[in-house]
């Protein structure tokens, strides 16, 4: 059986992309459903392009939490085991987040916890930061607060440390590594929530003919 990935989008898609050429449908791990806000995201054509079907699921005329209910069942009816979001810009109603818990992944730009939300970049570079990186984490009810899986860091130097453009090309390069290596992680049930509760995430080692 195949290890069954969703991932959300909201913009270009860049995210959705490394993991198209780096993980779908190789050791058993197959990108089946594309879910958007927007019907104009540059995301969908990426996936279409990679015959993945693909979902738009507008919040209006509906409470959030209908929405996102909306967007679980499709998933679950495509037997999806992670969800990932993957510049996914809207928060999502908690029903869906307790729904998929445990099985729901954010890519965030900044060493958290630090510099939650949007605009992290920024808000690193303003603050004056002399190490930036990339978290990718399990997603809980609150904002970029969940347990961490991966992080890697890099750092600022000279007047790089100021070129907004260079450090989010730094960004994207990291995160189209991390976020591949994470969803090859839990395909390989190598990576868990802790059963007693907490923050921790627990890690197996490898088995053997496993890299």
């Amino acid at each position: 059986m195949s290890y069954r990935v969703a991932v959300m989008v909201s913009g270009e898609g860049t995210n959705l992309q490394a993991l198209l050429d780096t993980v779908h449908r190789r050791e058993g791990v197959e990108v089946v459903a594309v879910a958007s806000n927007r019907p104009d995201a540059p995301a969908l054509d990426r996936a279409r392009a990679a015959r993945v079907q693909t979902g738009v699921f507008l919040p209006t005329g509906k409470k959030r939490s209908e929405r996102d209910e909306t967007i679980g069942d499709w998933f679950e009816s495509k037997g999806v085991d992670l969800v990932v979001l993957a510049g996914f810009m809207e928060i999502l109603s908690a029903e869906f987040v307790r729904r998929f818990r445990g099985r729901i992944i954010n890519v965030h730009p900044s060493l958290l916890p630090a510099f939650p939300g949007i605009a992290a970049v920024e808000q690193a570079l303003d603050y004056g930061v002399r190490v930036m990186g990339v978290t990718v984490h399990f997603v809980d009810e609150d904002v970029d607060s969940g347990p961490i899986i991966l992080q890697e860091a890099f750092p600022l130097e000279g007047a790089y440390s100021r070129d907004i453009a260079a450090v989010e090309e730094r960004i994207h390069e990291v995160e189209h590594r991390l976020l591949p290596d994470t969803v090859r992680l839990l395909a390989r049930g190598r990576v868990k929530l802790d059963p007693a509760g907490g923050r921790r995430v627990l890690f197996e080692e490898a088995s053997d003919g496993d890299n």
